[in-house]
């Protein structure tokens, strides 16, 4: 499947320890394993950018989503939480949660079929789909 780009956005790491950073500048962090993984936790980690990203992307395409539905979404929020987790034979994979809070009118049917409606057109989750877990859990 051919896509249109519309936006590249380019980041250089050399692994998980040491420092990541974007093209542009505007984004550089330190890179470390978790205490749970037995690093120093002195850093971020591909996890962690990789659940803010997801959630920020999902919040937005909520809001998409939530203006074409004619619903009112700028109360809702979105938590990513990514699990790290062993596959056997040396290889490792992951697992999302996606925490979607939303206002006391959009809880039930409405809220259930924007959720939905939103995990069909958002890219992290279209690039996932098939590939990971990913829960939704509406509270």
């Amino acid at each position: 499947m051919s896509m249109n780009i519309l936006y590249t956005a380019i980041a250089t790491a050399s692994g998980r320890e040491g420092r990541a950073a974007t093209n542009d500048g505007r984004l550089a962090v330190t890179l470390a394993h978790p205490v749970e993984l037995g690093g120093s936790g002195q850093g971020t980690n591909p996890e962690q950018l990789f659940a803010t990203g997801y959630a920020a992307c999902f919040a937005s395409a909520m809001q998409n989503v939530g203006r074409r539905m004619k619903l009112d979404v700028s109360d809702a929020s979105v938590t990513a939480e990514v699990g790290l987790g062993g596959l056997g034979e040396g290889r490792f994979g992951l697992e999302v949660t996606l925490r979607v809070e939303l206002p006391d009118e959009l809880q039930g049917e409405a809220g259930q079929r924007l959720v939905e409606a939103t995990h069909q057109v958002c890219p992290y989750s279209n690039a996932t789909r098939g590939n990971i877990a990913v829960n939704l859990v509406i509270e």
